[in-house]
């Protein structure tokens, strides 16, 4: 592998030039509740992790659908009473974005209705479609009026095309036609419905409050609300609630399930539980087969915050290593901030980032981060360290390395721009500044997870970041010509 520097990364790059793995989305919805809107808003704070650039809730109150999307975090919009009581009815949903397929405009702002035959249709998605593009182009081609860049308008126009008489039944026709990964929660003017892909590669899970059952991302949301864990959507499923309680239709044969890894190791809140494992228990888990892989003399153990720390615990547990915070965040940060010069971006890190000195001067410091993607953050870290006197840095990453780029919701960089694909582990740790640098085997991740090891046959979970097995066809990719295809540009 080459040696050769990684690709300067774009000045206009905020939140650490790109160097993080962006969450996907998060949606939620209710049905049948009194207070719908505003139990969807709090559903939607507790997944704001899995974005923050957008917020949408779409209601329906028995003769009308209301719609509020706005950009921005869930609290700067759906806090005030007056947004909630515009948003009536006793069902809704809504969606937590952050922008995998076109651009952070409002005509992209989820949940997307239309008006179809058999009456409206609100969607919102989590996720990404590998065969989006392709579709599109063949809707358009037809005479079809696209009104956004997102992949999620593409369900609504194949809905929209069926020939089937319900819904329900359009809504699965749709989703016969499309690649991918996603988590779907769509609102009719009688029914709340969900969808999890044939592999189950997006999370989606059923609560109930009060007798009501509701749709949600993540287990966490449920909690905030004090809803009750149901179940998990099964991948291949449609789950149609209404009136008359829950309905289950499959839409694809039943396989293994193959679940995103990512949930487990980044995406997740610490405190849900994905596909019926603790996502706190597994990230301790992979600390501790770290440390048997790759431990080493040190003073004190130090996550990256926040999402290194339950990593870093299980490390320092399995060492005996002392833990500590090395680093603290300042959660005020937000992802835009106006830097005007190369001076002030190099000071960027340490805006969300600051080095507790008294706890990492003049000793040996184990630093344990979720993931390495461009490495331009990690350069930054470890200096940090340095400048605060550490004696050592030894950086530990809590999952394989990256050495290809996703297409099911996760914005990564190309491949040409992740460090590990163009570096060897030698030329990585000289890239970052480490007196070492390892990473947690593929194996030692499945053991982890409670596997004895990975099935090479028929993988248990979606890796494909680590192993280049990407589990469904990418039939965009060859969709020769620019991704964007609007022709419409709006300022942000």
């Amino acid at each position: 592998m080459s040696h050769g520097a990684v690709p300067a990364p774009s000045p206009s790059d905020d939140d650490g030039e790109g160097d993080t793995l962006r969450e996907e989305c998060g949606v939620f919805g209710i049905f049948g509740h009194p207070d719908a809107s505003a139990v969807v808003a709090l559903g939607l704070h507790a997944l704001q992790h899995r974005g923050q650039e957008a917020a949408g809730i779409v209601s329906f109150d028995g003769a009308v659908f209301h719609s509020e999307r706005r950009p921005g975090l869930v609290g700067d919009s759906f806090s005030d009473a007056g947004t909630i009581e515009r948003l009536k009815g006793r069902a809704a949903i809504g969606h937590v974005r952050y922008s995998t397929t076109g651009g952070t405009i409002l005509r992209n702002v989820q949940p997307l209705f239309a008006e179809l035959a058999g009456g409206g249709l609100a969607v919102a998605h989590n996720g990404n479609l590998t065969n989006a593009l392709s579709i599109r182009r063949d809707l358009v081609r037809d005479g079809a009026i696209t009104q956004s860049t997102s992949d999620t308008e593409v369900i609504l126009h194949l809905a929209a095309r069926s020939r089937k008489p319900r819904i329900v039944e359009r809504f699965i026709d749709a989703l016969q036609a499309i690649q991918g990964a996603y988590a779907i929660v769509a609102l009719t003017n009688k029914k709340l419905i969900g969808a999890r892909d044939p592999l189950g590669i997006r999370p989606l899970v059923i609560g109930e409050l009060d007798g009501r059952y509701m749709l949600a991302s993540e287990t966490c949301a449920l909690d905030i609300i004090g809803a009750k864990f149901v179940r998990d959507v099964e991948n291949g499923e449609v789950v149609v609630i209404s009136e008359d309680g829950i309905e289950s239709i499959r839409f694809a044969e039943r396989r293994p399930m193959r679940p995103c890894i990512f949930e487990y190791i980044y995406f997740a809140r610490p405190d849900s539980v994905v596909n019926g494992k603790s996502v706190y228990g597994v990230r301790k888990n992979i600390g501790r087969e770290l440390a048997r892989e790759a431990a080493v003399p040190a003073d004190v153990v130090v996550p990256v915050p926040d999402s290194g720390v339950p990593a870093a615990l299980g490390f320092a547990q399995e060492t005996g290593i002392p833990f500590e915070m090395g680093i603290i965040r300042n959660h005020y940060v937000g992802r835009t901030f106006i830097q005007p010069t190369q001076s002030v971006r190099e000071l960027g890190v340490r805006m969300k980032h600051s080095a507790n000195r008294a706890a990492i001067e003049g000793k040996r410091i184990v630093l344990v981060d979720d993931s390495l993607v461009r490495g331009t953050t990690s350069v930054k870290i470890v200096r940090m360290m340095r400048e605060a006197g550490a004696a050592e840095v030894h950086f530990r990453i809590a999952s394989p390395p990256i050495t290809f780029p996703d297409f099911y919701g996760i914005d990564t960089p190309e491949r040409e721009k992740l460090l590990a694909a163009t570096h060897d582990l030698e030329g990585m740790r000289r890239y970052i500044g480490a007196d070492s640098l390892a990473f947690l085997s593929i194996p030692g991740l499945y053991r982890a997870m409670g596997e004895e090891r990975r099935d090479e046959a028929c993988p248990q979970y979606t890796d494909h970041c680590f192993t280049g097995d990407y589990p469904t066809g990418l039939t965009d990719l060859a969709i020769a010509g620019p991704k964007r295809l609007a022709m419409l540009a709006e300022a942000d």
